[in-house]
């Protein structure tokens, strides 16, 4: 019991430091512009196009699925 003389003031000097990182990052306005992030991804600033898959791969050997233990029927040998 006596460990929580020091656990429970370090809690809430953790807890403060938090609440003022919050409230400095709202002054600073980090929470300004939320959508601006996700639409900075998607733009290609080298050239602005977007790039499209190249022609000279095989797409049937790309699409086709794995096989895996489910697709064996039943009675085929585990081998």
């Amino acid at each position: 019991m006596d460990v929580l003389v020091f656990l429970i003031p370090t809690a809430l000097f953790l807890g403060l430091i938090g609440l003022a990182a919050f409230l400095w990052s709202l002054k600073s306005g980090q929470f300004d512009d939320l959508d601006g992030a996700a639409m900075r991804i998607l733009i290609d600033e080298e050239d602005g196009s977007v790039e499209t898959p190249k022609e000279d791969v095989d797409q049937q050997t790309v699409d086709q699925p794995r096989a895996t233990v489910f697709d064996r029927g039943p009675g085929t040998p585990n081998s």
